[in-house]
């Protein structure tokens, strides 16, 4: 692993290649696409396989299109459940054991719920390989859990949901936020559930969703590391292969309406200091016109908001002007669904929400009016471009970044494009995504009132 040392020297002389007008650096960027290859499976199944000899291992990673965007009202959080369930055993392998024969070979796994996708990884020794992927393919279509071990686990999941939301404030926030911002899409629901739908759950409703879903033709096995590639293509043909097609779900658009006026949602829980949550309904990245350069345009205007130490929103409101602890910006331009512009900050002792929104506010304005340098936006374009180069570093980083686009439709063949296309946003597009889309027809503001610690739990107010 690099030294902080070390990092800093790399980004430094990047900068300065960068401001010298030295272009090359973004090639050292890309890997060799010649090295990353892909197969569809005659079940549907979709292998991508990035070889990478730097290291003697190999994360492996499968991907199911299903999320908590794919659940229905009753429902919420089953994805998420039937995360923990994959774990609890198949007709050969008794609950528990996956995980301590990937332990037994050295490795490490896991999995991970989004409202775009359900993941499972194991990162091991590249001789390893074939067994986990007999493993994997064995509970993708041969899970067998009993009630008794549902039963306990839901105990699990609605514990999780109390420590991680419920008595978290912050949780709390974001999830009436996003409650609020949205009232079409699923996006509203959270990812773990709402507590009355966990509650009502019942063992068939996790089987049904497997039955749904987990299926080689709605998955996409991401392979990165030291390996063969038409070696793994034989080792998936002679796992994953074996299993058959099956019908999926009709998925139904469920496309937001367009927000006709700002939104505010008031959050009463027991906290320390207030926070302020805003959010703008914004566009991502449309997999059929990934030329359109608005998407990039946000993702370096929440970097010039938040990409680093002395960035806007730092500068003015936490080290100048002091109403903010925190404050932070943030943007995803690759998902499944629609996409919101997130500011959310903690107020300062003595301050108040409106003088934080009101600094916020400035700062945006101010960018609107005056826009940004040239050179502002060439240190965050290549603050980018070494993020890029320290992710790729790592064998999982790259399956992470191949596979969280290509279940977004964003195809692992437009990745180094797409980092083209964020070099090539002007200070004038940024400008112009600022003035288009930051505004208060498409703005829901969540704000948190804190309640004495040990206060009854009071119900959020949406006007």
């Amino acid at each position: 692993m690099q030294s902080s040392h070390l990092r800093h020297g790399v980004f430094v002389l990047l900068c300065q290649m960068v401001l010298a007008g030295f272009q090359p650096v973004q090639a050292q960027a890309k890997p060799d696409t010649a090295q990353t290859h892909e197969y569809r499976l005659a079940n549907g199944l979709k292998l991508i396989v990035r070889e990478d000899n730097r290291a003697p291992t190999v994360a492996h990673m499968v991907w199911y299109k299903a999320g908590s965007m794919d659940e229905t009202n009753g429902r919420t959080g089953v994805a998420h459940v039937l995360e923990h369930m994959m774990f609890k055993g198949t007709k050969t392998v008794k609950s528990g054991d996956f995980s301590k024969r990937v332990a037994a070979m050295g490795g490490r796994e896991n999995a991970f719920t989004s409202m775009d996708y359900t993941a499972y990884f194991q990162q091991i020794e590249r001789s390893k390989l074939a067994e986990v992927m007999h493993l994997e393919a064995d509970r993708m279509n041969n899970l067998n859990f009993d009630d008794a071990e549902f039963a306990k686990e839901i105990q699990v999941v609605m514990e999780e949901r109390r420590l991680r939301t419920e008595d978290k404030a912050s949780g709390l926030l974001y999830e009436n936020l996003m409650a609020t911002a949205f009232k079409a899409t699923p996006y509203r629901h959270p990812i773990i559930g709402w507590m009355n739908d966990l509650e009502n759950m019942v063992p068939n409703d996790a089987r049904q969703w497997y039955r749904d879903w987990y299926a080689p033709n709605n998955a996409t096995v991401v392979i990165a590391g030291d390996v063969d590639p038409e070696k793994v293509r034989a080792i998936a043909e002679a796992s994953y292969g074996k299993l058959s097609a099956r019908e999926l779900p009709i998925r139904k658009p469920q496309i937001e309406p367009p927000q006709r006026g700002s939104k505010q949602v008031i959050v009463k829980a027991p906290a320390d200091t207030p926070q302020l949550a805003m959010a703008w309904k914004v566009p991502h990245i449309d997999p059929a016109k990934i030329e359109e350069y608005e998407p990039y345009a946000l993702a370096l205007l929440a970097a010039v908001l938040d990409g680093y130490d002395n960035a806007r929103l730092n500068r003015a409101l936490v080290k100048q002007d002091r109403v903010a602890n925190t404050i932070d910006a943030s943007y995803d331009m690759v998902a499944r669904g629609p996409q919101l512009f997130f500011i959310l900050g903690t107020v300062a002792q003595g301050k108040t929400v409106a003088q934080l929104e009101n600094g916020i506010r400035s700062v945006l304005s101010e960018l609107k009016t005056k826009g940004i340098t040239a050179a502002e936006l060439k240190r965050i374009q290549v603050r980018i471009l070494a993020d890029k180069i320290y992710k790729r570093d790592s064998i999982f980083g790259q399956a992470m970044e191949i596979g969280s686009a290509e279940i977004a439709g964003v195809s692992w063949k437009q990745l180094d494009p797409i980092l083209d296309r964020l070099q090539a946003v002007t200070p004038e597009q940024v400008q112009a995504v600022a003035k288009k889309y930051l505004i208060d027809d498409t703005l829901t503001i969540a704000t948190l009132e804190p309640q004495a610690r040990g206060a009854s739990k009071l119900p959020f107010k949406a006007f």
